[in-house]
């Protein structure tokens, strides 16, 4: 448990940084005099903290799992100095790259320490505190970085990763010191990891530039989807060519450990994206003011959190560990496809019921996945079969954020001045509700294997 402590700290902070800065990008704006390059302070960051994930499980699994977050916490406080001392918007982004290249190691890293230290039949009931705080911490950022905009100044969210940045190495040094070893002696892929680094680059570079900076039939993106393919290709011919590839066969080869990473990309990247559109759905179509909105969504981190913790406790414990999230996914679908058919005219208490319902229904199926995975690898892959969840799950949220603006930007009459309308909103949802289905059928077609009692 004292382990478990020691590294929910960088998970805290690496999921707060998701959304802290989305509250604070207008008073940036204002005070750099330009307005255009902010999305890239959002897309900078996703993009190497989603890109660099999978070279931090490989890592760890040849160096160790305390160097490795040292290695992420380091990175992610220079980042956060050079965001924070940035005199113009060029650095700053550059800053937010350095920013995300920690940040991919400090989520990952924890979810591979918990497999070190716990069985898979013990692991679910720890999951439920690393869900709690990345959830938390995510719900939380909007609040926190509009509040510290407003009445502070906006380098404060980067200044305050000092202290805490100093406080997780010190709890890396002496709470990880006793932590297990089962690394091995491997070969770090280079190449791989370029292959993958700059496919997944050029894939985000493209939806987020799409529509915005470029029309998607131009060149520059039509460009951007091609490069992404032939390096994605490339990155395929490695892995089956190479001696140790960057993420080992055995993983993707495993249909288990397939539906595992397949159910936790295709249920968390809509839950990433409920978190951005739905305080615009209350702005645009409710008429909230922004604050209430905001605290409107956490009741969806709230639940998941709550479900997520007891169905964590409560699996180990059945031998058909997997009828009370089935039953919690579906629940989940009929709460969306019950937001979209009331979309239009939803009161802000249906509203609330319905978020409940969204997150004590989704969550019973993270600590499943967490544990199927881990259930059906060897320990010495950990670090690499967790980076791959990872690193699924933050490319398929990424996609679905750029693939929900588009929908909601078609809906708008643009005739009429509009930017948003209710029509787009439903699209969402429904879109929302499908991507749930898909991680339904992922946990149905797992099968149920008894959970080890051992670290194999």
């Amino acid at each position: 448990m004292l382990v478990v402590l020691g590294v929910l700290l960088p998970v805290f902070m690496g999921s707060l940084d998701n959304t802290i800065l989305a509250s604070a990008l207008p008073t940036i704006g204002r005070e750099f005099g330009d307005v255009h390059n902010l999305p890239w302070l959002v897309t900078a960051y996703l993009i190497s903290n989603t890109a660099i994930t999978a070279l931090y499980g490989k890592i760890s699994d040849i160096r160790g799992r305390r160097v490795t977050l040292l290695i992420a916490i380091s990175l992610y406080m220079a980042g956060s100095i050079v965001c924070a001392l940035a005199p113009n918007m060029v650095v700053l982004i550059l800053g937010r790259v350095l920013h995300g290249l920690g940040g991919g190691g400090l989520t990952s890293t924890g979810m591979v320490v918990l497999g070190d230290i716990a069985a898979p039949k013990e692991r679910g009931k720890y999951y439920g505190y690393f869900s709690a705080t990345y959830t938390t911490a995510g719900a939380c950022g909007p609040v926190l970085g509009g509040f510290i905009a407003e009445y502070l100044h906006w380098s404060v969210i980067f200044w305050m990763n000092i202290p805490l940045g100093l406080i997780a190495i010190a709890l890396t040094l002496t709470l990880l010191r006793h932590l297990p070893r089962h690394e091995r002696p491997h070969k770090l892929d280079f190449l791989g990891a370029g292959l993958i680094m700059a496919a997944s680059s050029s894939f985000m570079l493209a939806l987020s530039m799409g529509g915005v900076n470029y029309p998607w039939g131009s060149m520059p993106i039509l460009g951007l989807f091609a490069a992404a393919v032939l390096l994605g290709i490339a990155f395929i011919v490695r892995l089956r060519t190479a001696p140790e590839p960057l993420i080992p066969l055995s993983i993707l080869s495993d249909r288990e450990a397939r539906l595992a990473v397949a159910a936790n990309a295709f249920g968390w990247g809509p839950i990433v994206g409920l978190h951005i559109f739905l305080p615009m759905y209350l702005q645009n179509i409710v008429g909230l003011a922004p604050a209430s909105a905001g605290l409107s969504v956490l009741m969806l981190a709230v639940t998941l959190n709550i479900s997520a913790g007891i169905t964590g406790t409560i699996l180990p414990r059945r031998e058909r560990y997997k009828r009370i999230p089935i039953v919690g996914m579906v629940l989940a679908i009929a709460s969306m496809l019950l937001m979209a058919w009331r979309a239009k005219s939803m009161t802000l208490l249906e509203f609330e019921v319905l978020l409940f319902l969204i997150g004590i229904g989704f969550g019973t199926m993270p600590p499943l996945a967490a544990t199927a995975l881990q259930n059906n690898v060897s320990i010495h892959t950990f670090g690499s079969a967790v980076a791959t969840m990872q690193f699924s799950r933050n490319l398929f949220a990424t996609m679905l954020v750029a693939v929900f603006g588009v929908i909601i930007l078609s809906g708008a009459d643009t005739s009429a001045g509009a930017v948003y309308s209710v029509e787009g909103f439903v699209g969402v949802f429904l879109a929302v509700a499908a991507s749930f289905a898909v991680s339904l059928v992922a946990v149905v077609l797992m099968d149920e294997k008894p959970l080890g009692t051992s670290h194999v």
